[in-house]
């Protein structure tokens, strides 16, 4: 173990203090504490990576006071240490809070493993607690950005519905953000504790999607070399997210109708009934009705899922959430990329604003992310955007927008054919193969672009 870490070892018999030495120093940092009325102005002065609690036999003073150091410091991990391994003193040990027993004299090696288990398990714990307050955060239905009226009646609508138990039937635009909207209705729902968990049916084969929905029994079919737990089995208690539902084959719709009605499938293969405590959300880019008229999806699955229905405005209806979502994904590209931007010219807002988003905000996120890459200054300017020519951009617009993005784009093309050439000491086959394009193309771009360099046979 490479890592030094803070050690506090309460023992009350004083001999043992050479053991931990020998054991533990170097080359971590040891504390001792021989008195139980001490242990607790200690925990207060000093923070502890791992605690070490010596146990004497059937010691109840020492048993109460490892109860308090559990409760004092709850966020650190507790190895009981005693001189035998009795089952029922182990037991007592990890009843009364310690996270594991090692047994004296000690090993080095063996504690050595004890501790770092503990640490692991300690940073995980807290990786975990870290992770849900970050959803309650990204999840808070007051916290989502929704200025427009569109979407502020729908975030009402949406708080009505996550306290209940009915299926949702979420349509829209791709990139509207069904997905992030459904995972709110859970972790605002009495589920929140309990597995969300999204399948995407348009990128699963619909020979596997059966497998992936339901699971299947070991020698189900060729490959299926053990048994698999399907995702509406391991989402029992919690949330499925089906996104792109309108892509899932017939036969298999007629499976999931049954699922819906009696909460309950069969793995494919097998012939015992499982049952499972699952809310659906579904969402699809289609029209459902459509669908339905053209035999693409099943009547009754379709009644089954519109129980509560709710329609995504595309970000072109919500012109007013732009700006402020814009801030929002700069903030979070920032830090992906890390990298400091504090923000956008007014030219690039008013771009932001005017422009139809045909892809809504994953073409928004995904052209930010791209400024924040080419962006060398500390605020996002308008040489760093590029916004495709769309059929529902203004014609002044498009003109606008086409003209300084290829001036744009040719722009740093140059200026990254330049950074791998210098990279690669100006030898063309090499910076073609860092760039990811062939010699012969990277040839075509240098003549292009007027590139010359006093190396080269041809300058001399």
């Amino acid at each position: 173990m490479s890592e030094r870490l803070q050690i506090l070892t309460i023992d009350t018999e004083r001999r043992n203090r050479r053991e931990y030495i020998q054991a533990l120093d170097p080359p971590h940092r040891v504390v001792f504490c021989s008195s139980g009325e001490d242990v607790l102005s200690v925990l207060k002065q000093t923070e502890f990576d791992i605690i070490i609690f010596g146990l004497h036999g059937g010691d109840d003073e020492g048993f109460g006071i490892l109860g308090n150091v559990a409760d004092w410091s709850s966020h650190t991990p507790v190895l009981a240490a005693g001189g035998s391994e009795e089952p029922s003193l182990i037991v007592r040990a990890i009843k009364g809070g310690a996270f594991d027993f090692v047994s004296r004299p000690f090993s080095k090696e063996k504690l050595f493993v004890a501790i770092e288990r503990a640490v692991e398990n300690r940073n995980l714990r807290n990786e975990i607690d870290y992770l849900r307050r970050s959803q309650d955060v990204i999840y808070d239905f007051d916290q989502i950005i929704a200025f427009s009226p569109v979407m502020k009646k729908l975030i009402e609508t949406l708080k009505k519905f996550s306290r209940t138990d009915s299926t949702i039937l979420v349509t829209g635009e791709t990139g509207t953000g069904k997905s992030f909207l459904s995972g709110a209705v859970h972790f605002n729902s009495m589920r929140r504790g309990k597995p969300f968990i999204k399948i995407n049916c348009a990128n699963i084969p619909d020979t596997l999607l059966e497998s992936e929905l339901f699971g299947h029994e070991k020698g189900a079919f060729t490959g299926a070399s053990k048994t698999r737990i399907g995702r509406l089995e391991q989402g029992k208690g919690g949330t499925v997210f089906l996104d792109e539902i309108g892509e899932m084959a017939l036969a298999l719709q007629a499976k999931l109708l049954r699922f819906l009605e009696e909460k309950a499938f069969e793995r494919l293969g097998g012939n015992r009934t499982i049952q499972s405590d699952v809310r659906l959300i579904a969402a699809t880019n289609r029209n459902p009705e459509e669908q339905v008229q053209e035999g693409k999806c099943r009547e009754d699955l379709y009644y089954r899922l519109n129980v509560l229905r709710v329609h995504l405005p595309p970000l072109r209806d919500r012109k007013e959430c732009i700006p402020s979502l814009a801030c929002h994904l700069l903030d979070r590209s920032c830090r992906q990329i890390g990298k400091y931007i504090k923000g956008f010219t007014p030219q690039v807002l008013d771009w932001f604003t005017d422009y139809r988003w045909p892809g809504n905000i994953r073409q928004l996120a995904n052209t930010i992310e791209r400024a924040v890459i080419l962006e060398d200054s500390d605020i996002i300017r308008t040489d760093s955007i590029h916004l495709p020519d769309s059929p529902i951009v203004s014609q002044q617009n498009a003109s606008r927008e086409v003209q300084t993005a290829v001036r744009s784009l040719d722009s740093h093309e140059r200026q990254m054919i330049l950074n791998a050439l210098d990279a690669c000491l100006w030898v063309q086959k090499d910076a073609a193969a860092l760039l990811g394009i062939s010699a012969r193309a990277l040839n075509y771009k240098i003549k292009k672009f007027n590139i010359t360099h006093a190396r080269w046979r041809r300058n001399r």
